[in-house]
């Protein structure tokens, strides 16, 4: 596949600022980074099929709790809340499609996602530690969820 115009951590940050915004707005949650690893694997998942290629080139593991982009998850381990909002430029289609991931996922708990991501195809399959291949991960999403986003 293509190389991806943006890294994990830029549409990581797209999605804290996002949940920043929601929990300003209503006093909202900030995202924690088990949501956040959530995220990042739907919104990839999503974007591999509508834009067939990925939208960023981390790789996204296998671990006990789910999908995890490894040094994202680095990052943010002692957050328990992240509220860290900084600039971030996404191009409009892009963001289009992360408020759609937004809005169908974002929905759910840390923990609901987590156990989605552990009843599907991509965790299920793939050993622990190991990367997940972005083809299981697009061919789950071609048959499972682009019809409901």
């Amino acid at each position: 596949m293509e190389k991806a115009k943006y890294t994990a951590e830029q549409i990581a940050q797209w999605f804290i600022n996002r949940g920043a915004f929601d929990a300003k707005q209503d006093n909202g949650e900030y995202l924690s980074n088990l949501k956040l690893q959530k995220l990042l694997y739907y919104a990839q998942g999503v974007y591999l099929v509508v834009k067939n290629k990925p939208l960023f080139n981390d790789k996204i593991v296998a671990w006990g709790h789910g999908p995890v982009v490894t040094s994202v998850y680095h990052k943010y381990k002692n957050s328990m809340a992240i509220d860290t909002e900084e600039d971030v430029n996404i191009d409009g289609d892009t963001v289009q499609l992360l408020e759609e991931v937004y809005k169908t996922f974002g929905q759910y708990s840390a923990w609901r996602l987590r156990d989605m991501t552990h009843e599907e195809e991509p965790w299920q399959k793939t050993k622990q530690s190991a990367e997940i291949p972005q083809a299981l991960i697009k061919r789950y999403f071609e048959t499972r969820w682009v019809a409901n986003v």
